[in-house]
């Protein structure tokens, strides 16, 4: 018995240090494997002409299925509030290579690439080329040019392009007849209040998304805003040629007989006037923080 303890408390001793070292190992070795699987999920995401010739009868499948990893990707990223959203055109160009006429992955894909980080991939190009791809290939579809219309009326701020695109889609018979007023509208007056107004209202109403139409509310929100403090600034200088200087505080309006009562925001805090006399968002305001982060993505 006396000459086994000596190999027992040997075991004891290198047993436990020799499982640790399988363990780091396999460890290792599931992580090059992992690496080495990404790589080839990479290879294959990016080799949309692969996809599609290995795909065969099955393509529609297949696009619902990439679609899918799209939404589930994009939502995973805007969860985590991060702003790297790489393989997002990957996903959607194997997408609609697949299944051309796959139309809610033109229409969302696009969002999700146009808006501006953290809220989508800040992509405007690429939502313009995929929507372009789906009108090529969905020419029947009149909303793809009112998407097309938005993108460069929100988005890329060109006016003509998003004039042009309104009044090219109301060209389809099934084409609703505001699309021709918005071609006229954005022609004639750019980035107007009524304009914006009328065009996150049309997204608000239309869209299923949450997020969508969360965003949409928010910029809604923040439109009439803008529209509030524009017409407490002309109160103010209403005030201003009346007692020879502009009002500190909105109650002193409200004493004036200017207005009726403290004006709130959509939120309901009060409009207070900031250090340069205009009226701005209560530092309460949660509006605030988005109007602050919207005007730096600008």
């Amino acid at each position: 018995m006396k000459s086994r303890n000596p190999i027992a408390w040997m075991l004891l001793l290198v047993l436990p240090a020799g499982f640790a070292g399988i363990w780091r190992l396999q460890h290792v070795i599931d992580a090059q494997r992992a690496s080495l699987s990404q790589e080839r999920d990479d290879v294959l995401l990016r080799s949309r002409k692969l996809v599609k010739l290995m795909s065969l009868e099955y393509a529609p499948l297949l696009a619902d299925i990439y679609w899918t990893r799209a939404v589930q990707y994009y939502g995973n990223k805007h969860l985590r509030g991060q702003a790297n959203l790489e393989l997002l055109w990957p996903l959607l160009d194997i997408t609609t290579t697949l299944d051309p006429n796959l139309l809610i992955a033109y229409r969302f894909g696009a969002m999700f690439l146009s808006q501006a980080a953290p809220g989508g991939a800040g992509r405007p190009d690429l939502a313009v080329q995929l929507i372009q791809r789906g009108i090529k290939e969905n020419p029947e579809y009149w909303r793809l040019y009112e998407d097309l219309g938005f993108i460069y009326y929100f988005d890329l701020k060109d006016y003509q392009k998003a004039s042009d695109a309104f009044l090219e889609g109301s060209k389809n018979p099934n084409a609703k007849l505001w699309m021709k007023v918005m071609a006229a509208k954005i022609a004639a007056e750019g980035e107007s209040f009524a304009t914006s107004l009328f065009l996150w209202k049309d997204i608000y109403d239309s869209t299923p998304d949450p997020t969508i139409k969360k965003t949409a509310l928010l910029h809604l929100q923040l439109l009439r805003v803008r529209e509030d403090c524009k017409q407490l600034d002309a109160l103010a200088d209403e005030y201003a040629k009346r007692y020879g200087t502009r009002p500190a505080r909105m109650r002193e309006m409200v004493q004036a007989g200017l207005l009726d009562a403290i004006p709130v925001d959509p939120l309901g805090f009060a409009y207070v006037f900031g250090e340069d006399g205009k009226a701005e968002l209560n530092l309460d305001s949660p509006l605030l923080e988005q109007q602050l982060l919207l005007n730096r993505l600008k």
